[in-house]
């Protein structure tokens, strides 16, 4: 933007060391706070987060720093928070509803072991029709499947 303004590259550069300097720029500081605040806020797993960082310029190197701050214990339990805040108002057959929210959950980056096991665990919970159903998913054979990491 500033070279179409016809400012010159020493002129930019310059002021962006002297941000870089002073702590205005910080890829690190804003991968931090990016991924907690889409993570917390938005239940986006670490995959997801990796690709908006990456479209937001930040390095691979300094996202995954930040990325690492949610490790496979937290991304599971956030796939299981938002599996049971949508199936409280979830409804129909056990198989389409366990379809919808897997299907939710791969969108919002979630690898499919844990996506698959977040919604049969929830389900297994959810009712006697929708446990039956539930028992009869084999998780680790679907995720293979989908060729996905689990």
């Amino acid at each position: 933007m500033l070279a179409r303004k016809e400012i010159s590259e020493e002129a930019i550069a310059e002021v962006l060391d002297r941000y870089d300097e002073v702590g205005i720029i910080d890829d690190a500081a804003f991968a931090r706070a990016w991924v907690a605040s889409r993570h917390h806020g938005r239940g986006l797993a670490r995959r997801a987060l990796a690709n908006e960082l990456r479209q937001r310029g930040v390095d691979a190197e300094v996202a995954g720093e930040a990325l690492d701050s949610i490790d496979d214990e937290g991304e599971a339990a956030a796939a299981r928070a938002l599996v049971d805040r949508k199936l409280r108002t979830a409804t129909g057959p056990p198989d389409a509803v366990f379809r919808r929210l897997v299907g939710m959950l791969a969108r919002k980056g979630y690898p499919a072991g844990v996506a698959i096991r977040a919604v049969k665990d929830a389900l297994a919970d959810r009712d006697a029709e929708a446990a039956e159903f539930a028992d009869q998913i084999d998780a680790d054979a679907l995720a293979d499947e989908t060729g996905e990491p689990t």
